[in-house]
This record gives C-alpha cells, structure tokens and sequence, in this order.
C-alpha cells in the first residue's frame, strides 16, 4: 500500500476512484486509444487468451468499465458479467448494450464484496484496477471463493519497464503527457491521479506471492509491450 499522503487511503479510496470514474466515463474509451496508442486492445484480447478456458465458460469480468473486456469475452465465446463501482461507466456500458455491442448483464458492485455464490464463476478477468481497490489481499481472497477449482483469473495492470531509459521515457509520458491530454479532452485532476496510482501495486514478487498464498497455482508474470502493462494469470488450486 502506498505511503504518499497525497493518495487517498480507505473508504476516502473509494469515494475518489468511484467519482473519478463517474467523472472520465464518457471519454473513457477514446482516451484508452489515444493515450495507449491502441496497444490497451492488444492487451486485453491477450488477457482473454491467457484464461485458457472452454467456449460458453461462465467469466465476471471486475471493473469492467465501459465494457471492453466483456465485449472481448464475448468474440471469445464465453459468457461474461461485468461488474463496476462506477455507476457512470456502467451508464456507457448499457448504450453499446442498446446497440447491441454488448450482451453481457451489468452488475453495479464492489469487487471486494461480490454479490455471487462461492464457485460460481469458470475465470475471473480484471483490467487495470488492481490499483484501485483498497485492499488487494482481500480482492484475492474474494478471488479465490468465487472462482471454482481449476478455474483461471487472468489480472491485466499497468507497469514500469525495467529497462532504465524506457523507464525514464515512461515516466515522462506517463507522469507529463497522459495529465495534460487527460485534461484537454476529459479531466485533469483524474489523468493526474492515474500515473501516481501506479504507487499503491507493492513489488511484483509480493503480489505473486499474495495470489499463491490464496489458493491459486501456476501463478505466472508476463510483461507486455517492453513492461508498460503487465498480465498476472493463475489457476485456483483444486
């Protein structure tokens, strides 16, 4: 957990992640592809991918936003349910509903607390919000009793190269430019607050770790497009 004092910390966490994303809803998606130059779709068609799951595959996708990743699901064959905090991008989920873009139900919920049985669910997706929870050993305990043995969680987030000069490019992007597009097309106090979230994810050794030590095997890293984003997968334990 980070330890900056301009991060908001506990339920105040949790009030600003919800109005921020309320606040960037209706850009969301524009900004993703503007900002990521369109690798954010490479990304999550790999994390779908990397479930490794049969066709028709009962998927909750966590935070699922706008509904990118529940429409990947879907191209896939699974049957995804998304789940969001923010009751805005779930306002500009339902309009590619009503476009017929997306099927999947849209469940208003906390990540945290989910409202399903235990075992319920085949796999388990999530983009870029292991940041944004409050308590990341309790996502993955939430994790582990809603997954059923042998099924998969596949854990998309942002990162930082290890390669000093593209770490060093990275944080000129990430910490100067993001902020001041964000702020033209959408808000600023949010795509300000985005770089400096990367400071609550501990080490990646850790969050490994805390996944294993909740039932999960087979928990693997893999860095994507030279460590900008990073996909954590792993099977829950039988």
């Amino acid at each position: 957990m980070s330890t900056d004092p301009s991060l908001p910390q506990g339920q105040d966490k949790v009030a600003a992640v919800r109005s921020m994303f309320d606040a960037i809803a209706p850009r969301y998606d524009l900004l993703n592809r503007l900002l990521t130059f369109g690798m954010d779709c490479r990304w999550r068609r790999r994390s779908v991918r990397e479930l490794r799951l049969p066709p028709g595959s009962l998927v909750f996708d966590l935070a699922c936003g706008t509904g990118d990743l529940c429409r990947d699901l879907e191209a896939a064959e699974f049957n995804p349910v998304g789940f969001d905090l923010s009751a805005g991008m779930l306002q500009v989920a339902h309009k590619y509903r009503a476009s017929a873009k997306l099927h999947a139900p849209l469940v208003l919920g906390d990540a945290l607390c989910l409202p399903v049985p235990a075992e319920s669910a085949d796999g388990i997706t999530c983009g870029f919000a292991l940041r944004n929870v409050v308590d990341l050993d309790q996502l993955f305990a939430e994790l582990a009793r809603v997954v059923r043995p042998g099924g998969r969680v596949s854990l998309l987030e942002v990162s930082e190269p290890s390669n000093p000069i593209m770490r060093a490019g990275h944080w000129l992007y990430f910490g100067k430019v993001i902020p001041l597009i964000g702020g033209l097309l959408s808000n600023r106090s949010a795509y300000e607050y985005l770089p400096k979230s990367v400071a609550y994810l501990p080490p990646v050794p850790e969050v490994l770790e805390l996944l294993a030590g909740h039932g999960f095997d087979a928990v693997n890293h893999t860095a994507l497009s030279g460590g900008i984003a990073q996909l954590i997968t792993a099977t829950r334990r039988p």
